[in-house]
């Protein structure tokens, strides 16, 4: 059941990421891992497998830095400065691109929510006993 739940928000994310077109940000920061990966484990001595690589690329972007891998190299250097600062502005865009996207959706409930109050009220003298229990009851909530 839990793993339904992850999966719903995982397709939402999607969706969402799709319709900004920040999927295509978020693919390109994947591709630039996987080729800076591979540049680095090209040039530095001690980077043997690929796997290392993408560790090490990893603990750049997430900004961890483990330690158990170092790069001693000038083009590994930078190519760690460019991973952590492309790797900023991607995180910076994805952030804003999903909390833009739940400010409009909470937007468009309450509009919808205060477009249906406004209904019943312009309908005030044909509503029944409960309904108007009801609208009192949102009104007390409101305060």
């Amino acid at each position: 059941m839990v793993g339904v739940i992850y999966v719903r928000k995982l397709r939402i994310l999607l969706v969402i990421l799709r319709r900004t077109k920040a999927d295509k940000v978020l693919l390109g920061m994947i591709v630039f891992v996987l080729v800076s990966a591979l540049f680095i484990m090209l040039s530095e001595p001690n980077i043997t497998s690929y796997f290392d690589a993408l560790w090490y690329c990893y603990t750049v972007i997430s900004t961890i830095g483990f330690g158990d891998i170092i790069v001693t190299t000038f083009i590994s250097k930078i190519i760690s400065v460019l991973l952590t600062v492309y790797s900023l502005f991607v995180i910076a865009i994805a952030t804003g691109v999903v909390v833009s996207f739940y400010n409009q959706v909470v937007q468009s409930q309450h509009d919808d929510s205060v477009s249906l109050f406004v209904d019943k009220l312009e309908r005030l003298p044909e509503l029944s006993k409960e309904e108007l229990k009801e609208i009192s009851d949102k009104i007390k909530k409101l305060r």
